[in-house]
């Protein structure tokens, strides 16, 4: 039985995966999982693969979806990154990290949506701030 965790982040996978797709991205798969770690979203936009880790989150309390990536977070996602490269794309030469932050109301709407293009640069998060 799904938790409430893992429902709210199933929605905002899913918000991200509609977001991506009206800007013209093409999913290639969802949920893809490794040793290291998942990739929430692989997507293809023009000749650049893109990683995409979706945060959503209900609240604040904890800080934003954005605050949320460690350092250990990210370089799991960098790790996934590269394992995804080596067992599906070998010579890929263009891909990113993209972050999808999904903030929900109280009653479980879309209250915001930031995404944040090439958003792990050499094993930080870069803000678009």
């Amino acid at each position: 039985m799904p938790t409430a965790r893992s429902r709210t982040g199933a929605f905002g996978e899913h918000t991200a995966r509609k977001h991506l797709e009206a800007q013209g991205y093409r999913v290639l798969e969802a949920n893809y999982r490794c040793r290291w770690g998942e990739i929430d979203i692989v997507a293809q936009e023009d000749d650049t693969l893109v990683f995409v880790e979706v945060r959503t989150r209900r609240r604040l309390s904890y800080g934003t979806p954005q605050e949320s990536l460690s350092k250990g977070k990210i370089a799991r996602l960098t790790a996934t990154a590269e394992t995804y490269l080596q067992e599906r794309e070998p010579g890929t030469a263009d891909w990113r990290i993209d972050l999808v932050a999904v903030l929900l109301a109280a009653d479980g709407a879309v209250s915001d949506l930031q995404h944040v293009t090439n958003a792990i640069e050499e094993g930080y998060f870069v803000s678009e701030a």
